[in-house]
């Protein structure tokens, strides 16, 4: 549903977006993550036609962005764009007269989860309650698109979990959504695919469970000392601390435990990696990439 090809945008003498490649399908959540100034907003601008490439391309289902392709996406910016002296219901009133699909029972659904009065200006709101006005304006209209910047900031641990069910039900019922944010576990809950940006590059992308596969870990202790490896250590990133060693198995950790077990080790288990581990691990700068 979301697809980008060779995105590039810079800003002077900074690449911003370098070569961006990203498919979203539709009834996916993809966690676009990385360190502030990675180049996650830039991709996002350069997606919603914000910003204009110097290279690349963008399609949703197939196609390049159009004023009616709006009609299919909903925005929610890293900062809610809303319009202080507007009431909450002005807002949503606002959406529903753009939105030919608006879903007026939808967005009354919303406005009571989050407790928002619609008599209140947006700009005397919290700015997590902001936040969820944003997302209501986005959403309301039940889009097949959803591109979402921090769409949790600000909100409670309550709260940030009815995003997270709302994004999942999204996706059940067919909608691509790209997400970015700097909380791990949001990303973590919610998405059933990763991609880490580094320097304005996507430098790991995939679905979750296989990234988290490929990144397991087998820990073996012998009785004196660490045996020859026959070759593993060519193979892949091996520790050797006293007489335990680590191999970072790299989609393999079923040959490595059977690998250490023929050797002899005492003891031998396989680690799962977190999305936090892969996350530090990609984006550190001494990192493996």
């Amino acid at each position: 549903m979301i697809a980008i090809s060779g995105l590039t945008k810079r800003y002077g003498d900074v690449l911003a977006a370098d070569d961006v490649t990203l498919d979203v399908p539709a009834g996916s959540v993809c966690g676009l993550l990385g360190r502030n100034g990675a180049g996650k907003t830039t991709t996002f601008k350069c997606l919603l036609g914000f910003a204009r490439p110097e290279a690349g391309t963008v399609r949703f289902d197939g196609a390049p962005l159009t004023p009616l392709t709006f009609a299919r996406i909903g925005y929610a910016p890293e900062r809610p764009a809303l319009y202080n002296w507007m009431t909450v219901a002005q807002h949503v009133e606002l959406a529903r007269r753009t939105q030919p699909a608006y879903d007026e029972a939808f967005a009354r659904e919303l406005l009571a989860t989050f407790r928002l009065d619609g008599r209140k200006k947006a700009g005397k709101l919290s700015k997590g309650q902001q936040t969820a006005l944003a997302l209501i304006v986005a959403v309301a209209h039940r889009p097949s698109i959803l591109i979402l910047d921090e769409p949790a900031s600000g909100l409670d641990p309550v709260m940030q979990r009815v995003v997270l069910d709302l994004l999942i039900d999204a996706a059940t019922n067919g909608a691509a959504i790209l997400l970015s944010s700097h909380q791990i576990g949001q990303v973590d809950r919610a998405a059933d695919r990763v991609a880490i940006m580094r320097d304005g590059q996507i430098v790991l992308a995939g679905e979750l469970d296989a990234l988290r596969e490929s990144s397991r870990v087998v820990e073996a202790t012998f009785e004196r000392e660490v045996p020859d490896l026959g070759g593993l250590d060519a193979e892949m990133r091996i520790e050797r601390v006293g007489t335990s060693v680590r191999a970072h198995a790299n989609g393999r950790a079923d040959a490595v435990v059977a690998r250490f077990g023929a050797l002899g080790a005492l003891g031998v288990r396989v680690l799962d990696r977190s999305l936090e581990d892969l996350f530090l691990d990609t984006v550190d700068d001494g990192g493996t990439h």
